[in-house]
């Protein structure tokens, strides 16, 4: 009960924080060259975990500041670290039924079950390459199941490259050439398809071979 109350009261001090001051954060970073970088991941960090503004528009500001390759990895540093805070505060904090509760509300939990039975490691890396399925219930999925920390660590730090890399470039292409950003959304839009098919497959095959299965 004490963990649970003290992660809630520290999350909400966190949360009015950024409430508050978030467009001053963003303004801080907006005037940085290259300098803080472990601050502005800080920043990162806490503005993933507690998303009072989309994580994109983060993103796209971090892009703009710090350029493509220290934009994406302080992105990238912010977005996993947060991941990880997550699963920590849910598998240990006490929010085992909270939840629960979350995962019961999305029908794509299901997949994700069978999908994890097959290969955790390969679900965790291409589940967040796939923007349609909540970063939230894979989350919370991995923190209630037996997935072993570093595991998920790992796989969630590889899933969020691409996207995590997209947001520091089209951030840094506003500023630079915005009209390479067609090209951009082409190229990802292209990838994306490509796992979201790869992912339908993989289900689908996966589910039949469960059906076959109970009916031999």
């Amino acid at each position: 009960m004490y963990r649970k109350i003290s992660v809630l009261a520290v999350s909400l001090i966190i949360i009015t924080l950024l409430a508050v001051y978030h467009e001053s954060f963003l303004a801080w970073i907006h005037g940085q060259e290259g300098d803080h970088i472990l601050l502005a991941s800080v920043i990162a960090t806490l503005m993933s975990l507690f998303p009072v503004i989309p994580y994109p528009i983060v993103g796209g500001v971090i892009g703009a500041a710090y350029g493509t390759v220290t934009g994406a990895l302080i992105i990238w540093i912010g977005s996993t670290s947060a991941s990880v805070l997550f699963f920590l505060m849910v598998r240990y904090g006490g929010f085992h039924k909270l939840g629960t509760k979350v995962l019961l509300k999305y029908p794509v939990t299901k997949k994700i079950t069978l999908l994890f039975e097959r290969n955790a490691f390969m679900s965790l890396t291409v589940l967040r390459m796939i923007p349609v399925i909540p970063s939230i219930v894979i989350n919370a999925y991995a923190a209630l199941s037996r997935v072993h920390f570093l595991l998920y660590s790992t796989a969630s730090g590889l899933g969020k490259i691409p996207a995590m890399t997209l947001f520091a470039m089209i951030g840094h292409t506003i500023v630079t050439d915005p009209a390479e950003l067609v090209y951009m959304a082409v190229i990802y839009g292209s990838f994306l398809a490509v796992v979201y098919t790869g992912y339908r497959y993989w289900t689908g095959k996966i589910k039949q071979t469960a059906v076959n299965n109970l009916s031999s």
